[in-house]
């Protein structure tokens, strides 16, 4: 496949596309970044600024090493087998995590 196939470019169009439409079309990034983190930085008064940018590099480092995390850690996730442990080790955080809410109660 060579980088003037138009198959190839359709199919980076659709992914940019669709990267898009769930990041703008999506009420929970409207939610979370202008009702709630706007909340959060006006009770913050003079370091509104500051807190607001600091969120957005926070989010940006986390988005980032989350990529680049999934990337280095896809061949390890090849086999059945980790993919149990791993949801097994989410049932087990899951399960403390109700029981805990429930004692708390």
């Amino acid at each position: 496949m060579t980088n003037d196939d138009p198959s190839r470019t359709r199919g980076l169009w659709a992914a940019l596309g669709t990267a898009l439409a769930l990041t703008w079309l999506n009420p929970h990034t409207y939610l979370d970044t202008v009702f709630t983190l706007g909340s959060i930085a006006n009770s913050h008064a003079d370091a509104r600024w500051a807190f607001s940018i600091g969120a957005c590099v926070a989010s940006l480092i986390w988005f980032l090493a989350l990529g680049f995390g999934a990337r280095k850690m896809a061949p390890m996730f090849a086999s059945v087998r980790a993919w149990r442990l791993l949801d097994g080790a989410i049932a087990v955080v899951m399960a403390a995590l109700g029981i805990g809410l429930i004692v708390m109660s």
